[in-house]
């Protein structure tokens, strides 16, 4: 008890993987401010650019997964500095990019990958490795690292674009993400045990599971066995749309449909980095809240309240930044990312020690919904000439979204066996995958 009194090296890990994370949105921060940019230099339709975006937003997803469980068996401090190495890469390469193949290759591939690798999944590794008190709150606080930052990005992006080039952008974002490497190196620690620590919260020192078989094996093993429960698909689904209706829609196109109103896109930036601000709070808030109250009757709550900003938000667009869009901007910066801590909160009571790698297809569940609604919202500019359909349509999905939050059933004593039978599942199909692949 009197080593939980002192300082706790939990921080110390929670510090820099929120640095880490913020290094990492810088780039998360460009595509909104540099779709007129590339159209206008290359001629490229906003539907294409916006699909280099899609390809990002869904090897986003689709790494995490994979990430989680690389992190078990090859530790969290390679992950993520390989991850960042990619981010800095895909950014710094685009400035000789000549063709629309490029921008997907940079954009899409190299940074997606990165930035999957240090997506959600990260945080739940970190907070499930490290932490047994205050998960809740902590899952706030990194989340709200990740989104703020990439949201706090934008104004600097904006200015570098408007006085020096989107190139100068994409160089800064590259040296953000290449200068967290050396602090991962020396300070992001695996395991509680590796200190002869327990885990914040814990009384005792436990020693992390040996992995078993392949990360790869082990990541599609637990989504098999998830898959055949009704919580992951409930879960999954309502995450989809709040991917949608965040990195796809607001993040990606609000920018350009504020542009499209006589909005200077400088001050559509500065909107976006309030929405960060905003979600700072909201987000912490909401992994307090985590801690303490029912996470469906929290979900539900959420996705309601963003429905209904989101059906408002068409008429809210002006030349300038009117009161209305202010109050739009801090109620939906509150709402950005407050689901994260109770869906991560629901994957670890469904899913147990797998919680993370399932909330890493839950998290790819999401991303798929934002790669979606980026590239549909593109589409919806270039037909229709505006994008109001796409924010309605998004108001819609957010309301049916807290209606697959409020369909899971709390967990009793008649689902008691149930995180048994799926560790026993997941055993059984990652030792089958891992002899019959490379494992």
């Amino acid at each position: 008890m009197t080593r939980t009194r002192r300082f706790h090296p939990a921080w110390a890990v929670a510090a820099v993987a929120f640095v880490a994370l913020v290094g990492a949105a810088g780039f998360r921060a460009t595509p909104s401010v540099l779709l007129h940019p590339l159209h206008a230099e290359f001629g490229w339709p906003l539907a294409t650019v916006s699909a280099a975006v899609s390809v990002n937003l869904l090897l986003y997803g689709l790494t995490a997964p994979f990430a989680a469980a690389l992190m078990d068996r090859f530790g969290i401090r390679r992950v993520v500095t390989v991850a960042l190495v990619l981010v800095a890469l895909g950014s710094g390469l685009t400035v000789f990019m000549t063709a629309s193949w490029q921008l997907v290759l940079c954009w899409g591939v190299l940074v997606g990958l990165g930035t999957g690798s240090m997506a959600l999944a990260f945080v739940a590794t970190v907070t499930g490795r490290w932490f047994v008190a205050r998960r809740g709150l902590v899952t706030g606080v990194l989340t709200a690292g990740g989104a703020a930052g990439q949201l706090v990005f934008l104004p600097l992006v904006a200015v570098l674009v408007r006085d020096h080039g989107w190139r100068a952008a994409a160089l800064v974002v590259a040296g953000a993400a290449l200068a967290v490497v050396p602090l991962v190196g020396w300070l992001l620690r695996e395991h509680p045990a590796d200190l002869g620590v327990p885990a914040y919260g814990a009384a005792e020192v436990v020693p992390p599971a040996p992995p078993t078989g392949g990360a790869a094996a082990r990541a599609v093993g637990v989504l098999a066995a998830a898959a055949r429960t009704r919580p992951f698909w409930l879960l999954a689904g309502g995450f989809a749309i709040c991917g949608a209706t965040t990195n796809g829609l607001v993040g990606t196109h609000f920018v350009p449909a504020a542009h499209d109103h006589g909005m200077a896109e400088t001050t559509a930036a500065g909107l976006l980095a309030l929405v960060g601000l905003f979600d700072i709070v909201g987000t912490v808030a909401s992994g307090w809240l985590t801690d303490r109250f029912d996470a469906r009757l929290l979900l539900g709550a959420y996705y309601a309240l963003r429905g209904a900003s989101l059906l408002v938000l068409p008429s809210l667009f002006a030349g300038t930044a009117e009161p209305s869009m202010l109050v739009f901007v801090v109620f939906y910066g509150l709402d950005w990312v407050a689901t994260v801590p109770p869906t991560v909160a629901l994957c670890r009571e469904w899913f147990g020690a797998s919680g993370a790698v399932v909330f890493g297809w839950v998290f790819a569940a999401h991303q798929l919904g934002a790669a979606f609604a980026a590239t549909g919202a593109g589409l919806v500019r270039d037909r229709l000439g505006d994008y109001a359909v796409a924010w309605y349509v998004a108001g819609a999905l957010s309301i049916g979204a807290a209606g697959l939050s409020l369909l899971l059933r709390r967990r009793g004593p008649a689902q008691s066996t149930t995180e048994t039978s799926f560790q026993n599942a997941t055993r059984s199909r990652t030792i089958s995958a891992s002899g019959s692949g490379s494992g």
